[in-house]
């Protein structure tokens, strides 16, 4: 039997000539580029060549037991941030910029083009109410902060083209690709991709939100901002209308009192309920504050990083970052942020790996980084056509592109709403509700089979509609449900 020693010898010698195979094949693809493209081609591929390394050195999972206590002020509650200066607040902008990571399509929802184009309310959508947001921010303060969009290759043509009725939008748009990097085949761990060309779009995909950092430097926008006298990035998924500007984290970051040294990184936490428990969450690992995602907890503590009462906040990937603390960590190489391995089965049946990274793991390259504990309403995605319906619906107001949570809702938190199979595609979602119910006094819902929704219903309390197999219900138009089950094959309800 070979000895420890020998057989670790054997795995980095391997992995060793993994990394030197993977180099030729990526110097292959750069020599495949178009004259003029060489040196960004370059660029890319040692990004990934990068990525690649880390990747066969990283250990899969963190050593559970290693995870020590988070140190005092390392998450603060929102509400102790100290108070902003009226007087301060025009300054305080124009270090400001807002960066929304636009790089996702709508197929989840059965949608074609980016995610940011689905209509959310009155037709306006993601990208409709962010502009609105940042105009009435730019018009309220007499300021011109930029509205920075991150797109990738599967969004960019698309978004450019819809930027173009924006034109006398008093925002400055400006848009970046993030990186295209090579698909790698599942057995041999070399790029599927033949040239750089883009005819064989399987072979290629953006690697995650993690990528901000260089793809941001890489495009110059970052030096540009720098010289503007820019200092702070404010960094958002497009689809989370909660990720709005918050002053009193701005004046944070700014100014940070007591003579501290400002933090060059804050990560917006909110408190778990069971509808978060698989979301990333802040720990202290080997003397740093590090994003610990559920892929890296071993099996067996699977359900104690579940739990509510260990951990009791996540990541909403609302980030604030030092611009000038951007420049250093890229520039000097210092990103080293855990690889999510995401596998893919391919049209063409062939597995492979996409190599990935999500921007909240940078928090741990950055000096006095923290977390903020903030409100749940700064945390409103739109992952799923149910929590669409939470934003169409009366629970939310909605005023120059921001949503508030309706003053008539007696209590804060939003019902959990669980819609079946039918309701996937936002086409067929729009289909079944002639109108969005009333939802002010609704704790949950669950719908699942064939289900419609007739105008003017209003539903409250708990309420389950359940169309056994080969049955329909349709809720009537008028309808009031109150803590009602509902099934098995109903036209008219009565009421």
């Amino acid at each position: 039997m070979p000895t420890n020693q020998s057989s670790e010898e054997w795995k980095s010698s391997t992995k060793r000539e993994t990394l030197g195979a993977l180099e030729q094949e990526l110097a292959r693809l750069v020599a495949s580029a178009k004259e003029g493209e060489t040196e960004g081609a370059r660029r890319e591929m040692s990004g990934f060549r990068n990525l690649f390394s880390r990747f066969l050195r990283a250990k899969t999972h963190i050593e559970w037991k290693a995870i020590q206590p988070l140190p005092e002020g390392a998450i603060r509650p929102y509400k102790q941030l100290p108070p902003v200066s009226e007087s301060h607040i025009t300054q305080m902008l124009s270090k400001l910029v807002v960066v929304k990571l636009n790089g996702g399509l709508g197929t989840s929802m059965g949608c074609k083009g980016p995610k940011s184009v689905i209509a959310v309310r009155n037709d306006l959508t993601f990208l409709d109410l962010t502009m609105q947001q940042i105009q009435q921010l730019n018009r309220t303060y007499n300021v011109d902060v930029p509205l920075v969009l991150m797109n990738s290759f599967n969004t960019d043509d698309d978004t450019q083209k819809l930027l173009k009725k924006y034109a006398n939008v008093k925002v400055s748009v400006i848009s970046f690709c993030q990186s295209r990097y090579p698909r790698i085949n599942k057995e041999t761990l070399m790029p599927i991709a033949k040239d750089m060309g883009t005819a064989d779009m399987e072979a290629w995909y953006p690697p995650g939100h993690g990528n901000f950092y260089e793809a941001f430097a890489n495009s110059g926008l970052l030096d540009k901002f720098l010289e503007q006298g820019k200092e702070y990035c404010f960094l958002s998924n497009i689809d989370n209308m909660g990720a709005t500007v918050d002053l009193n984290i701005l004046n944070f970051v700014l100014n940070s009192s007591g003579g501290q040294e400002p933090p060059e990184f804050v990560m917006e936490v909110t408190d778990k309920t069971r509808a978060d428990v698989k979301g990333g969450t802040l720990i202290q690992y080997e003397d740093k504050l590090m994003l610990l995602e559920i892929a890296q907890v071993p099996k067996d503590y699977v359900d104690e990083f579940k739990s509510i009462s260990k951990f009791r906040i996540f990541n909403t990937n609302n980030l604030w970052a030092s611009l000038g603390a951007i420049r250093r960590v890229v520039s000097n190489n210092e990103l080293d942020m855990e690889v999510i391995v995401n596998p893919k089965h391919l049209d063409r049946g062939m597995d492979v790996i996409q190599l990935e990274t999500a921007a909240g793991a940078a928090i741990k390259n950055f000096k006095n980084s923290c977390g903020i504990n903030v409100p749940r309403s700064r945390f409103l995605p739109v992952k799923k056509t149910s929590d669409l319906l939470l934003l169409m619906s009366n629970l939310y107001d909605i005023d120059n592109g921001s949503l508030t949570l309706s003053s008539e809702r007696s209590f804060p938190t939003t019902p959990l709403v669980k819609l079946g199979s039918s309701f996937d595609k936002v086409k067929d979602y729009l289909a079944r509700f002639q109108g969005i119910p009333d939802l002010i006094e609704l704790d949950h819902l669950t719908v699942s089979g064939d289900v419609w929704f007739g105008r003017d219903v209003s539903l409250k309390g708990t309420v389950i509609i359940i169309a056994n197999h080969g049955d329909r219900i349709d809720v009537a138009p008028g309808t009031i449900l109150e803590n009602k089950i509902v099934s098995g094959n109903l036209r008219i309800l009565d009421h």
